[in-house]
């Protein structure tokens, strides 16, 4: 399974930007999708989830702010961020859960710069 991550980039506080992931193969398959980040000398954290039936989960720091969305015939997963703050500043990894024959495997993105500027 490959995730190819997209979208981010520079932009000045209070902008938006969408991140795209896009999966090698149907996201009907996953059982979850979402996004994580992680900024320098901090820990990856959750961003958003979105459940395969559609359930999400969205960090307290971005609620209001980001939303997760996804459309099955492109099996992409999107990040609409808006309301930017320095603090959002990370780099953005998608991810994905499978079932898999030993339990949920887990695949990440590459990730992509989101940095937040004046």
């Amino acid at each position: 399974v490959q995730l190819q991550a997209s979208g981010g980039g520079l932009v000045e506080v209070g902008g938006s930007l969408r991140l795209s992931c896009a999966a090698s193969r149907s996201i009907f398959s996953f059982n979850e999708m979402g996004w994580y980040r992680q900024a320098p000398g901090n820990k990856r954290e959750l961003v958003a989830t979105i459940g395969s039936g559609g359930s999400i989960n969205i960090a307290d720091s971005v609620r209001g702010r980001f939303t997760i969305s996804k459309d099955n015939a492109k099996n992409t997963v999107y990040l609409q961020m808006s309301s930017l703050k320095f603090e959002d500043t990370a780099v953005y990894y998608c991810n994905a859960l499978a079932s898999g024959s030993t339990g949920i495997n887990a695949y990440w993105g590459q990730g992509t710069q989101v940095t937040v500027s004046s």
